[in-house]
């Protein structure tokens, strides 16, 4: 989920910048090292297990802060983090109402809406449950391309991948067993949550294209504007705090600075050194790490169907992404098509997720699913990465 942030985000994060001439957009080939920096391959480590325990930390937070409060400080501290990142590049803000009126939609769909929706799912199923849910992001996102993008053209592989990952999550449901021991509404919120990163990836691709902020600048703008939004939603339906625990406010400190601030930060790290297509694969890692934290650290229940219609789940995604043979490219230029989003996901800004080329997260958003390339566009550099 949040690699939320996570996937549309990825989308955006992939785009070379307005300024930046074509070579300089191009990721730099996977086995250079980055001069004086941490190998990608620790940052990735990092990026899949920061995301992967966003579900956990949800769980924690919830132990201690309404679930509005702990998607505001989650928001808060992540749009601190991205803020620093801006001031230190010297970045500035996105100009433009229209602009700016996208990109508070965007915050809503890939930020406000689906982490309040998973923290509240938290309060009545598992953490490990939350973390599968969240790898549905792909699927939504593939089904509603197909209605919502008409450059999107379906073929029996990613057919096939659709139907092969609901039937995953039926069994992660144990459908079998008449879904017995199911908490329905939580598990409902958390498979709405991932839906609204598709929604919102969606929005972003047919609305902000063409953007000529910086990735960074509408990742902050749009955290920033879901903060601003849980400002005021939060105090209406809670109350102040009687007291401030140590490990439910540790656990959505790590949840706001690492898992939406951070994490995109080593997002746009990763991409810009090995590309968006290897980036992605950090998705694949999110509901594995999620369930290993919920059994290990919290000592959640697993029973055989989870961890098998998680795969199944992941197997369905991964079908959705593939690409038909590429085209010949055009000749004439072609113009960017997408501005930012996360996911993870989460997930993950205009987000999040956002929707992501696969599973997406607790995400900054950040960030989401994948579609087709623009034409004439690589379609491996045009992949977004689920938050």
């Amino acid at each position: 989920m949040f690699y939320e942030v996570a996937s549309v985000t990825l989308w955006c994060m992939s785009r070379p910048s307005p300024s930046a001439s074509p070579s300089s957009a191009l990721p730099s080939s996977p086995g250079a090292p980055r001069p004086g920096g941490v190998d990608w391959r620790v940052r990735f480590g990092a990026l899949a297990l920061i995301w992967g325990f966003s579900f956990l930390f949800i769980k924690v937070g919830t132990d201690g802060f309404a679930p509005f409060q702990v998607t505001f400080g989650r928001l808060l501290f992540g749009t601190a983090v991205l803020a620093v990142a801006m001031v230190a590049k010297r970045d500035r803000l996105p100009r433009g109402a229209r602009t700016w009126g996208h990109l508070a939609v965007a915050a809503f769909l890939l930020n406000a809406l689906p982490f309040s929706l998973f923290s509240y799912a938290e309060l009545t199923i598992p953490s490990t449950l939350a973390g599968i849910c969240n790898a549905t992001t792909p699927l939504w996102g593939m089904l509603l391309s197909l209605v919502a993008l008409s450059e999107d053209r379906p073929t029996r592989v990613r057919a096939a991948g659709l139907g092969i990952g609901f039937i995953g999550v039926l069994t992660v449901l144990g459908a079998w067993q008449g879904f017995s021991g199911l908490d329905v509404t939580g598990t409902a919120m958390a498979l709405l949550a991932s839906f609204s990163y598709a929604v919102g990836w969606i929005y972003v691709r047919r609305t902000l294209a063409g953007t000529d902020a910086s990735n960074l600048s509408l990742a902050g703008t749009q955290v920033g504007l879901a903060t601003v939004q849980l400002a005021i939603v939060t105090p209406l339906f809670t109350s102040w705090p009687e007291r401030f625990e140590i490990m439910p406010l540790l656990s959505v400190v790590a949840l706001g600075a690492l898992g939406t601030g951070a994490a995109m930060l080593l997002q746009y790290g990763v991409v810009a050194e090995v590309g968006p297509t290897t980036a992605s694969m950090v998705t694949y890692f999110i509901p594995v790490i999620a369930t290993a934290a919920g059994v290990a650290v919290l000592g959640e229940g697993l029973t055989w169907n989870t961890p098998v219609g998680a795969v199944i789940v992941l197997a369905g995604a991964a079908l959705t992404q593939t690409r038909g043979p590429r085209r010949a490219a055009r000749r004439e230029p072609v113009r960017d098509h997408v501005p930012t989003a996360t996911p993870a996901g989460t997930p993950t800004p205009a987000m999040t997720p956002a929707t992501p080329s696969t599973p997406a997260a607790p995400s900054t958003p950040a960030a989401s699913t994948a579609t087709t390339a623009p034409a004439g566009a690589d379609p491996d550099r045009s992949r977004p990465v689920a938050q």
